[in-house]
């Protein structure tokens, strides 16, 4: 039978009250494994307990009790079926109380540092050993690089640029320039980083040697879903020894076993504590649908030490924008009922704790988790449960060979998870295509009460569709896209079986097959009572084709809300404080709706239906505390007729309580009070150690004056109407601002840009080889012509980049 949730824990307290039989283990630092397993005669490690709780597991609830210590594990500890306990006979391992217990990837080094040169010391050690990574008394210190880290911890890899948005990283600074790779006598076995060109996380090498012409030879590039092409500022190169020049660095010169270090100030060598890693996992569940691991739970440990894992990060997950790696600190791969609670994940290189597959009920609980290599916690199903799935943005796609059955085609995915009372902070250290929690291919995940920020992407990240049922509730968000930029605290995609890149193709198919676009999102996905604040991208991101979304509840710090296309998102009661609503490309007869909102800015559209064509299902009665102009600017597409313009009267705004008054002008609107005070953890001790986002100033202009819009500045061209890029319009074309570009907006028939194949939608970048970024610039290149006679555009269709090379006039090949 299935018990409800809290009685599982609860029935090994009335078995032991009724005098059942319970199974109590016990492991310490200065045990042996050939003892019996009590208190007083407790095992040395975690292996000689799991075979001594095998032979009475499922038959008597089981506790390993752990004493205080660091234990170094030789292997990763591997539990299957036979590790099972039961529904009334759990199994838990417990770190016990008095002091901390780690359980460690790594091992201690006993060495005798030797003074190299200009501060540099030395140090033999064994022979054969693959240091990845190396702490010095607990402090995870970083191989040799450059560019040289000017501030900071040390365990971020791009913090040295500090990007802002805003400004560029010195090109002086280019660890692939020529000069400098010239100096390196052997860099081979040196990891070399970057960041997309778009920003859209980060790509891997490994360098191999160097080429006969100097240059480097390199493998990898597989950690992003949407290319391997390196951004050209945001650079980084290490585990190079002619880069061992600043305190901190490390490297390894695994022929002659040589450990070389630049020891930070204040370290005293003689006495400090050497660690490096040898594991990738420390504990993984590994056990399938019909053999499942069940029942068994981790509480109290502090897992710390496990290697980075960034080069095996290739698998790509549908066609977001991300690949992955299965593994992680601890792995789960099919089990039921299993648990990590009140535990500390520390400096992990790579994965925190990674959901895999066939997993049902698995329960994350009370963990604080920071400074890990990658994810915070990952949910993600099999690509093989997926029908008909798809696996690149622009992979070819033929509606007539879509799978018409609604779900999915197996049961190899999580479902029926729950994240809860989780402080996750600083992850993504070394990869940025990275978040707090990560939600793939999987069902009815819950997200609850976690505090999640200083992260170099999403703080919480859910990659399509499949199969929807997800609440993300109370959590606190903030501080994050900190490395990267086009995002969100929440950012999510639903490039679903349903969906095409071309907006077009998707309108003219779905008004055939209206129920197209939720074959896979079966269940809503609800937002509901978050708390949200980006500062270099939107709040929430809603991403291409992001489907039967239901946002309400939400308080929305900076970014405001994002709305790219897709179908049947209700968004209503949120606050969107300085900000807006950011409407991107949306379809028709989407079925969007939006009120009872309190916006506190103009919409923000991005490539949106013009004219006096209707935008969503719904967009009124909200509350526009800004302008009578804002709150007309888009009736004609039906939007906020009986929408009102005041001041929301909130109670007390800089001590962050966004309630309206009692005599608030949005409760006439249907606007309702939400709670403001349980954002996050409110676990005790992790409370106290969450932080809170910055509250912004609000910024209430009311002005009811009914002026009219302003004009888009455009200009006609071949037939065609174009403008530049403004605002939004970067992100919803997918270029950069650096990139830009002309954007086409009508294409009239018969004109020579018809003929010559332009369509409506298309950003234009060169013509004849010259750059137009700007109307100026292309007015600028039609003046020094004599005719309108091209050769050659240069553009993008769909966010892919096309090259059109005809004669005006010509058919378009």
């Amino acid at each position: 039978m299935n018990l409800p949730f809290s009685l599982r824990f609860i029935l090994p307290l009335l078995a032991a009250a009724l005098g059942t039989r319970a199974a109590d283990l016990y492991v310490g630092v200065e045990g042996q494994d050939a003892n019996v397993g009590t208190k007083s005669s407790p095992f040395a490690t975690l292996e000689a307990a799991q075979r001594a709780a095998q032979k009475v597991a499922s038959r008597e609830p089981v506790t390993v009790h752990v004493a205080p210590g660091v234990y170094y594990l030789s292997k990763t500890l591997v539990f299957t079926a036979a590790d099972s306990g039961s529904e009334a006979n759990p199994v838990t391992y417990q770190a016990d109380s008095g002091g901390e217990v780690v359980i460690s990837g790594g091992t201690r080094l006993t060495v005798e540092w030797k003074p190299y040169q200009a501060g540099i010391f030395q140090a033999a050690v064994p022979a054969g050993l693959d240091i990845d990574q190396l702490w010095i008394n607990g402090e995870r210190q970083w191989m040799a690089r450059f560019p040289n880290r000017e501030s900071g911890d040390g365990l971020n890899v791009f913090d040295t640029w500090k990007l802002d948005h805003n400004g560029k990283a010195d090109p002086s600074r280019d660890p692939l320039n020529p000069a400098r790779v010239a100096r390196w006598s052997n860099p081979a076995g040196g990891y070399f980083h970057a960041l997309h060109p778009a920003l859209w996380g980060g790509v891997q090498w490994r360098i191999t040697g160097k080429k006969p012409d100097g240059t480097l030879a390199m493998e990898g590039g597989t950690q992003n879903n949407r290319g391997s092409a390196i951004h050209p500022l945001y650079r980084m190169i290490e585990n190079i020894f002619e880069e061992l020049d600043a305190p901190g660095e490390w490297f390894h010169d695994r022929s002659a076993s040589v450990l070389y270090y630049y020891p930070r100030p204040g370290v005293d060598l003689k006495h400090a504590i050497v660690e490096i890693v040898r594991l990738r996992h420390l504990v993984e569940c590994q056990g399938s649908q019909t053999a499942p691991v069940r029942f068994l739970s981790f509480q109290g440990f502090t897992f710390r030490h496990t290697a980075r894992t960034f080069m095996d990060t290739k698998e790509p997950l549908l066609r977001s924008d991300w690949t992955t790696y299965r593994g992680g600190a601890v792995l789960f791969v099919g089990t039921e009922d299993c648990q990590v609670r009140d535990c500390r994940f520390d400096q992990v290189g790579g994965n925190t704790i990674f959901v895999s597959g066939y997993n049902r009920r698995t329960t994350i609980a009370g963990c604080r988790i920071e400074n890990s290599g990658a994810n915070g916690i990952a949910f993600v199903g099999k690509v093989s449960a997926v029908r008909s799935p798809l696996l690149n943005y622009d992979a070819p796609f033929d509606y007539a060979k879509v799978d018409r059955t609604p779900g999915p085609q197996s049961d190899e995915y999580p479902a029926d998870c729950l994240v809860e009372e989780c402080l996750i902070t600083r992850i993504g250290r070394v990869e940025k295509q990275t978040a707090g929690v990560e939600i793939a291919m999987a069902r009815d995940i819950t997200v609850r009460h976690c505090s999640i920020y200083d992260v170099p992407r999403a703080g919480i990240n859910i990659g399509d569709g499949c199969w929807g049922g997800h609440v993300i509730e109370y959590c606190d968000v903030f501080d994050t896209v900190q490395e990267t930029g086009d995002h969100g605290s929440f950012n999510s995609w639903g490039r679903d079986r349903y969906w095409h890149p071309d907006p077009a193709v998707m309108n003219r198919q779905m008004a055939a097959e209206p129920n197209l676009p939720f074959l896979d999102v079966l269940k809503p996905i609800t937002l509901r009572n978050n708390r949200w604040r980006c500062d270099h991208g939107w709040d929430v991101d809603l991403d291409d084709g992001s489907s039967r979304y239901r946002i309400y509840n939400n308080l929305f710090l900076n970014g405001g809300l994002k709305l790219r296309e897709g179908y049947g998102r209700h968004v209503w009661n949120n606050i969107t404080v300085n900000n807006s609503l950011h409407p991107h490309v949306w379809l028709k007869n989407s079925g969007d709706v939006a009120t009872n909102n309190l916006w506190m800015g103009a919409y923000r559209p991005a490539v949106m239906p013009g004219g006096s064509e209707k935008w969503g299902e719904l967009v009124d009665y909200n509350l526009f505390a800004t302008s009578e102009r804002d709150r007309r600017q888009f009736q004609p597409n039906g939007c906020d007729t009986h929408s009102i313009v005041a001041d929301p009267l909130f109670l007390d705004p800089a001590r962050g309580d966004y309630r309206v008054s009692s005599q608030s002008p949005a409760l006439r609107i249907g606007f309702q009070n939400f709670p403001m005070d349980n954002f996050g953890v409110q676990k005790p001790e992790l409370k106290t150690l969450a932080k809170s986002p910055k509250l912004p100033t609000v910024r209430v202009r009311i002005d009811l004056t009914p002026t009219e819009s302003s004009t888009v500045a455009t200009y006609q061209w071949l037939g065609a109407t174009v403008k530049s890029l403004e605002g939004e319009e970067f992100s919803a074309y997918g270029v950069s601002h650096d990139e830009g570009g002309i954007a086409v907006l009508k294409v009239s028939e018969d004109s020579n840009a018809a003929r010559m194949g332009l369509h409506a939608g298309d950003l234009i970048q060169s013509v004849d080889g010259h750059p137009t970024r700007t109307l100026l610039e292309l007015k600028s290149i039609m003046e020094d012509r004599a005719a309108p006679d091209l050769h050659e555009i240069k553009l993008v269709r769909n966010q892919s980049p096309l090259l059109i090379t005809l004669k005006a006039g010509s058919p378009p090949k």
